[in-house]
């Protein structure tokens, strides 16, 4: 999720900014509710919407037209798994494999608890670009840290709202502060977390922002890049502070929402939008089970 390296005329957006909020053990009858941006530059290929595996389990999700990989993945056993790339300003490194495999690979398990098990017993962080992922079902939910400097860092996290971009789960981020105000909102108002998510990633709104989330605005000095701590320059547009991204020739590609119901032999309900949320319909993905 996140190209090579910028293109020309794309100065001033950070590649491969994007938006994960997993609800666990919050809602009524769904143990696990997930929604996902995937922002992107606008003429990368890509799939908002395929069957990844037919065989059991069978995986839906996006697919990634260059690489091949996936940024969200679901399974008819309700494990979902997403994932967001640690931006570099140099972009990603070419010799390293996509870290859209990961994602895949953690959703052909039938559980949460073998999912990290298994990315924990395969996965060499050194072969692939840092990145964030959260995996999850109805039983259990999982951070997941893959980074040269730290090794693969499995954290199982406690019930309730979880929300990923594009830095450090533990670092403070005015888009993730947003979306959790918008999401809080929403619920003292009664209405249902499932109902209010659209709306939530469809927002447009740039939260005020200092560069201290972890990611500088444009030309700001940050220490990040490849898991080593070493000074760069991010160029990141304040319109990736937003939930739904636009900036010229980068932003908000599809979306996705998720619930799982508490009944083990029910599928995950999965919708996704073929484009931005504020303008593209969600779609039910139902037909994607069977097909």
């Amino acid at each position: 999720m996140g190209p090579p390296a910028p293109p020309a005329g794309a100065a001033g957006t950070l590649a491969g900014v994007c938006l994960l909020v997993f609800a666990w053990q919050t809602e009524a009858g769904y143990p696990l509710v997930v929604a996902a941006n995937r922002d992107e530059i606008r003429d990368r290929p890509a799939d908002p919407l395929v069957v990844l595996a037919d065989h059991d389990p069978r995986i839906l999700g996006g697919r990634d037209g260059l690489a091949g990989g996936t940024w969200l993945a679901v399974n008819d056993d309700g494990v979902v798994a997403g994932l967001t790339n640690r931006p570099s300003p140099g972009g990603r490194d070419p010799t390293k494999r996509s870290r859209g495999e990961l994602p895949l690979l953690a959703a052909k398990s039938h559980s949460a608890d073998e999912a990290v098990a298994e990315l924990a017993s395969r996965v060499d962080p050194a072969v692939y670009n840092p990145a964030w992922l959260l995996v999850g079902d109805r039983r259990s939910l999982y951070s997941v840290t893959v980074a040269v400097a730290t090794g693969l860092v499995i954290e199982q996290l406690a019930p309730g709202l979880h929300i990923l971009e594009n830095v450090a789960p533990s670092t403070p981020s005015s888009k993730v502060d947003r979306v959790r105000c918008l999401i809080a909102t929403a619920r003292a108002s009664g209405r249902s977390l499932w109902s209010a998510l659209p709306a939530v990633m469809a927002d447009h709104t740039v939260p005020d922002h200092d560069g201290g989330d972890g990611i500088a605005g444009a030309g700001g000095a940050v220490e990040h890049g490849g898991g080593e701590h070493r000074p760069t320059v991010a160029v990141r547009a304040p319109a990736t502070y937003a939930a739904c991204v636009h900036t010229e020739n980068y932003g908000t590609r599809s979306s996705a929402l998720i619930r799982v119901p508490a009944a083990p032999r029910d599928r995950p309900q999965l919708l996704v939008a073929d484009g931005p949320p504020c303008t593209a319909r969600y779609v039910d993905a139902e037909p994607f089970w069977s097909a």
